[in-house]
């Protein structure tokens, strides 16, 4: 059983929801990023996503953007990435992904990517700018080592899609919830509700929204639809404003979700 199913399935077992927040390698040095991780951890996240700096990130919104220009001027390399996760793996218990695109891993050759992050403990891939259909340059290398693709789907996605996205799935679904850019957003339409009960019931791994959500409310009105949530600008924003205190705050909004759910 992979680290990303286990963390999963014990939530389904607890009537749990997921909290996934996102880091950018780098971002304040390289040697923030076991910190920060560990810091997560205790917050009690599910998993962590770690973002690599890339100069062409066509899903970024501005903060992530930004944070990924400041971790490139600090000489982040994704090779230095995953030697540090790996450094920090022995005392980190819950699942790594890292988010990142086709080409710096092109550029890294996706055997020696692959076998690399399988050493450094890695257990998650999410490649926003990989379309299903050309997965098989890489999801092979994957599977082999037990590494999980996280396939991602869209508010515009055909109903066909969802399920050929949904079938090939591993760990869980990512349920993209703007049709656009990463990015705190004011709130969320009577759409995405839709669509996410939609891909719920279509989908028989967990389901998790991400984009634009960045307040306790956000997280307590999107994740009654789904199985957890991902956070990514809002969590750049605090660990760069030094408001911990905020991180967790909105981590322990799904707990507080899980206990009004327990109460009905």
């Amino acid at each position: 059983m992979t680290r990303i199913h286990k963390v999963m399935q014990e939530l389904k077992n607890n009537n749990g929801k997921a909290f996934v927040p996102y880091v950018m390698a780098g971002d304040g040095g390289l040697q923030s990023l076991p910190e920060r991780i560990t810091f997560l951890e205790k917050a009690g996240a599910t998993a962590i996503e770690i973002g690599i700096p890339f100069s062409d990130p066509v899903a970024d919104g501005p903060v992530i953007q930004q944070a990924g220009l400041r971790a490139l001027e600090n000489g982040t390399t994704l090779k230095a990435v995953i030697q540090t996760i790996g450094e920090i793996r022995p005392i980190v218990h819950i699942p790594l992904i890292i988010m990142t695109y086709m080409n710096p891993i092109l550029a890294y050759g996706i055997p020696k990517f692959i076998e690399d992050s399988f050493r450094a403990g890695v257990d998650g891939l999410i490649l926003p700018d990989l379309p299903v259909e050309e997965e098989d340059i890489i999801a092979g290398h994957a599977d082999k080592a037990g590494i999980e693709i996280i396939r991602l789907v869209s508010l515009t996605s055909p109903l066909e899609r969802i399920h050929n996205i949904a079938n090939r799935g591993k760990g869980f679904l990512y349920a993209v919830t703007v049709n656009g850019i990463t990015g705190v957003r004011q709130g969320f339409n009577e759409q995405l509700l839709q669509h996410l009960k939609k891909v719920k019931n279509i989908s028989n791994l967990p389901v998790l929204a991400g984009f634009g959500i960045s307040t306790s409310t956000h997280v307590q009105e999107i994740i009654q639809y789904c199985d957890g949530v991902i956070v990514g600008s809002k969590i750049i924003e605090l660990f760069n404003q030094g408001d911990l205190d905020g991180i967790v705050e909105l981590i322990n909004a799904v707990k507080t979700v899980k206990n009004s759910l327990k109460d009905l």
